[in-house]
């Protein structure tokens, strides 16, 4: 989905649905991160400004995933120690979530709690398995399915129908699909344009657009999908982890996850036994 599309184009695939502005310190933040020098004091006195992303920024940083040997209790230190990239790839996704929570969607009140869990377990997991998308992958966790709020703000039989597309997930048929049969469109386009207007990079929109495509995408064994395949790779896997397929399809078993498992776990070079103690492992760090 890089092409560009007109405006009416993306209406259309939009089906109606209003995309969220970009808060306004992530424009402050990405405009002080496409400076040549990026200054880091100026980036942590920006989040030191609003408490909530400050708290984020800190609980993130010191989490179990991070392996630090003391707590970081400062910003600016945080920001130093992490960098300029990966801060705005954390703060950014914590801004979504910021901005996307709607209290009056009772159907979706473990819907953040879940894309929280699959943020860190997929920065968990490629961190283990040397990936080089690190930086990305707690973004793209926690939004990869930010789609999922504005459908169900624009159709409100939306939830049985994604439960629909759990069930009906298999080799012949994607979540997307069973999506795109009852609404014209669905959470990965809706998530992909979001992402595109809040300029997050092309790589992790692309990755958006393309969750739900796996099974193409890893059944391709050449080299030209290497950077779509770094970025799904954890992503697929902590979805697994985290049972997405219960909380958002209500589903026992993970339908999607085996059609796709055996061909993520072959990419990045892991056996069964060795996903089973990477689960375990993460589920102790408390990502589950």
């Amino acid at each position: 989905m890089s092409e560009e599309l007109s405006p009416e184009q993306i209406q259309q695939a939009l089906q109606g649905i209003s995309v969220p502005p970009q808060p306004q310190i992530m424009v402050d933040l990405q405009m002080e991160q496409y400076m040549p020098d990026p200054d880091l004091g100026a980036i942590a006195r920006l989040i030191a400004q609003d408490p909530g992303l400050s708290g984020a920024l800190l609980k993130i940083v010191n989490s179990a995933h991070y392996g630090l040997c003391s707590k970081i209790a400062s910003i600016d230190k945080a920001v130093t120690l992490l960098g300029s990239r990966t801060v705005i790839n954390l703060i950014n996704a914590q801004s979504i979530r910021g901005e996307m929570t709607d209290e009056t969607i009772v159907a979706l009140n473990r819907f953040w709690d879940t894309a929280q869990d699959v943020a860190m377990t997929s920065l968990t997991l490629a961190k283990r398995i040397g990936s080089q998308a690190v930086d990305e992958s707690y973004a793209l966790g926690l939004f990869h399915d930010c789609g999922i709020p504005l459908m169900l703000k624009r159709f409100p039989n939306y939830m049985p129908v994604l439960e629909e597309a759990y069930a009906n997930a298999g080799p012949d048929c994607r979540i997307v699909d069973t999506e795109n049969s009852a609404f014209h469109t669905n959470h990965s386009v809706v998530g992909y344009y979001t992402a595109k207007s809040w300029r997050l990079p092309a790589h992790v929109t692309d990755a958006i657009a393309n969750h739900h495509n796996a099974l193409a995408i890893f059944q391709d064994d050449t080299s030209r999908n290497a950077t779509l395949k770094n970025l799904l790779a954890p992503l697929k896997m902590a979805e697994h982890i985290c049972q997405s397929y219960r909380v958002l399809g209500s589903q026992d078993e993970d339908h999607e996850w085996e059609c796709i498992g055996a061909l993520v776990l072959d990419y990045v070079g892991l056996s069964e036994y060795d996903f089973e103690y990477l689960r375990e492992s993460i589920r102790e760090l408390g990502a589950r």
